[in-house]
């Protein structure tokens, strides 16, 4: 079975409108609603880059800053992934490589590794830090190489104007620190638009979001992000910029050797 994940970048800015009547809901198929939502999220075109910027503020309103560049190449249509994140700024996480084999087998778990070059180190992030803060951000791990579908069970809420809403509970509940979480999926675009998260109380403590999208060589692409800790008031933006696809980027690019020695031609 493959993996499909909704937890990334690929989101849309959350559409007020009516709902129609649930009895459509028999008419959708929701497994293939989700494989449409991670096809529009995380493969357009055969590979990509991007540059990107990320503020962190913490609950004081207290701001960080995070630059970097992302390179991703499919290998094969709709299956396997590698990514790699270069840091650039600022100095405390200057050359800081971020790497992820991502797999469509869903018994076989992602590979991540973050090499650290004031320790000359590569550590292996496991299965069970993979949500965890993803460089002191409110971003985890797993929000950036994704999450498999066939880890939740999902229920379609409810058929709105423009958008789909779909409730998923965790099969392995004691793995992951929500209950469920609630997407919304644009019907045109196929994006996921807002996903938030609930404690078992029905606390809603995290939320992910869109909030720019643009048309990039034919594909809506989020251009920036946020995600918010709903308990701190403490959250994270994203901004993409300079994003090309179908560059062409060649397997060696994503290689271990790249966490010591990065490809600078797509770096520049």
């Amino acid at each position: 079975m493959k993996k499909y994940s909704l937890l990334a970048t690929g989101l849309l800015l959350l559409s007020h409108s009516l709902a129609t009547p649930l009895a459509h809901a028999a008419e959708v198929d929701v497994d293939n609603l989700v494989q449409e939502a991670e096809r529009a999220s995380y493969y357009s075109g055969n590979d990509g880059r991007s540059d990107a910027r990320m503020m962190i503020v913490d609950k004081q309103g207290r701001k960080q800053l995070r630059q970097f560049t992302i390179l991703r190449r499919d290998v094969s249509e709709n299956g396997d992934q590698q990514m790699m994140v270069f840091f650039s700024r600022p100095s405390d996480v200057k050359d800081t490589v971020f790497r992820v084999e991502k797999h469509v087998d869903v018994n076989v778990d992602d590979d991540r590794w973050l090499y650290l070059p004031a320790l000359d180190l590569v550590k292996r992030i496991s299965a069970g830090d993979k949500r965890t803060s993803f460089v002191g951000s409110h971003f985890y791990y797993e929000d950036v190489s994704g999450r498999a579908i066939s880890e939740d069970t999902f229920v379609l809420q409810s058929d709105e104007a423009d958008a789909y809403v779909l409730k998923a509970t965790p099969k392995a509940p004691d793995t992951v620190e929500f209950a469920y979480y609630v997407v919304r999926i644009n019907k045109t675009t196929k994006l996921p638009m807002e996903i938030n998260f609930f404690k078992t109380n029905g606390d809603n403590y995290r939320r992910v979001e869109a909030v720019k999208i643009e048309d990039i060589q034919g594909h809506p692409t989020v251009v920036r992000s946020k995600v918010s800790d709903l308990q701190t008031g403490g959250y994270t933006l994203m901004e993409f910029r300079n994003i090309t696809y179908d560059l062409g980027l060649d397997d060696d690019v994503f290689s271990e050797r790249s966490l010591r020695n990065p490809p600078q031609q797509w770096l520049n």
